[in-house]
């Protein structure tokens, strides 16, 4: 059982930073992969980055590649969605998610976080 807990949403305006926090209790981390997902109003929720707790693999959307960098403290059991160069188009609720690195559903969900891009 994994548990999640996202921080660090809010208002910013358009151009600049915000860097969300997703605090991960459980056993087998190591063995995990862990996803941020958006949804914004009346859209579908999507994949925004992942990564495996252990490293060597990063991946992200498209539409936020070059701005956007995911990345874990082991110490801390976080994991950290930095958000540069934010859009109003970024505008949505982010959820942390993650599963077993070789399942492609994730299966556990934090309870997301609010960001707003005001422009």
């Amino acid at each position: 059982q994994v548990q999640l807990v996202e921080s660090g949403g809010g208002l910013v305006q358009a151009g600049g930073s915000l860097r969300l926090s997703c605090a991960a209790s459980g056993r087998f981390l190591s063995s995990y992969k862990m996803g941020w997902f958006r949804q914004a109003p009346g859209k579908e929720r999507e994949f925004v980055a992942g990564m495996w707790w252990s490293g060597g693999w990063t991946g992200y959307a498209d539409s936020v590649k070059g701005r956007f960098t995911i990345s874990r403290d082991n110490a801390k059991n976080t994991v950290y969605l930095q958000m540069n160069n934010l859009e109003p188009e970024d505008t949505a609720v982010y959820y942390c998610a993650a599963t077993e690195r070789t399942r492609t559903t994730y299966d556990y969900w934090g309870q997301g976080t609010q960001v707003t891009v005001s422009s």
